[in-house]
């Protein structure tokens, strides 16, 4: 299901088609859904603090939680103390709000807010109901709240929306769910406050929108390669030449795969669902290759003792003369949100 998807969504497949009455109701449900909203019938509350959601209107990954440690780590500079709220894709469902640490299990709290607060050093607290969240946050001292993946969520009033798009599939045939992967129209893009590009787009420029083609590019860059069992780090290139086993359960494994291989390696995929559970099991190979997985993926294993199992760090670059101005304008709508409250 996954490849025919796959196809459909990103490679032109005419099959879309099949799916264009399924699409039909899913506009109808999104745009009631928005008039609820708009019309105060569903309401929005507003936490007592700003709010920065990070999120996307594709499905799958774009690069929102590198995007979230880098806003995290950048507004913390600016003198500010974010809190991170998360869904907690991954983790067992719970009524309450539930705050997540470096040692928090994975398997409860789901393996990106963990991942979060390894990385980001910010406090972070998962729950469905993301304003319950924020208000736990700001109990615990934060001034700001990132909001990672909410960007559907209107429940929680947000003071600043960033939307990723993935460069490498972009939005792919730019249909909704289920003949294409949007989550919203494209002309939801027009709202948001800033669209950030994981890579340059793969897409002629006169197909895109203007808002597209005026986003700020980002790149992640691989830095270096840990066991799991944390005996070694050593720099990715220490790989180049060699055959690896890649592993990645995100919502774009090709994109982890592709960086491996632009640091010489030959890769045999093992791809997984996004959030998936990986058995250690499954990992056994029958041979000697070294195994690279992602970050989010290690955080599942612990410190196993194999040392075949690395962990690839990756860092977000943009360029600052373009993320400067950027930044500081979005520092410049916090401070005035903070003085009306």
């Amino acid at each position: 299901m996954y490849n025919w998807l796959h196809r459909v969504w990103y490679e032109g497949a005419s099959t879309y088609r099949l799916l264009l009455p399924l699409t039909g109701l899913f506009w109808l449900l999104v745009m009631l859904r928005r008039a609820l909203y708009e019309f105060g019938i569903l309401g929005s509350r507003r936490a007592a603090a700003p709010v920065i959601v990070v999120g996307n209107i594709t499905v799958g990954g774009t690069g929102k939680t590198p995007v979230t440690i880098w806003l995290a780590q950048e507004l913390r500079a600016r003198g500010f103390s974010p809190g991170i709220v998360s869904r907690g894709y991954g983790g067992r469902k719970s009524s309450t709000s539930i705050r997540v640490g470096v040692a928090s299990d994975p398997a409860v709290v789901g393996d990106e807010p963990v991942l979060l607060a390894r990385l980001s050093g910010c406090p972070i607290v998962v729950d469905s109901d993301r304003f319950r969240a924020a208000e736990m946050l700001v109990a615990d001292g934060a001034d700001v709240i990132i909001a990672d993946d909410g960007l559907q969520h209107y429940r929680l009033a947000r003071t600043y929306e960033i939307c990723v798009i993935d460069g490498a599939r972009g939005l792919g045939n730019r249909r909704l769910l289920p003949a294409g992967p949007l989550r919203e129209t494209i002309a939801r893009l027009n709202e948001v406050d800033q669209v950030l590009l994981n890579g340059v787009l793969r897409r002629c420029v006169a197909e895109l929108s203007t808002v597209e083609q005026d986003a700020l590019v980002f790149e992640l860059v691989a830095t270096e390669v840990s066991r799991l069992n944390g005996s070694l780090t050593q720099p990715i290139e220490r790989f180049r030449g060699t055959t690896v086993h890649g592993v990645a359960a995100i919502g774009n494994p090709g994109r982890f795969f592709d960086l491996l291989r632009a640091h010489g390696m030959q890769v045999i995929e093992h791809a997984f669902p996004d959030h998936a559970p990986i058995a250690r099991r499954e990992l056994v190979f029958g041979d000697d290759f070294e195994i690279l997985m992602t970050e989010k993926d290690a955080i599942k294993f612990g410190r196993v003792v194999d040392d075949k199992l690395w962990s690839v760090s990756v860092a977000l670059k943009m360029n600052p003369l373009k993320s400067g101005p950027w930044l500081a304008q979005v520092e410049s709508r916090l401070r005035s949100e903070q003085e009306m409250r």
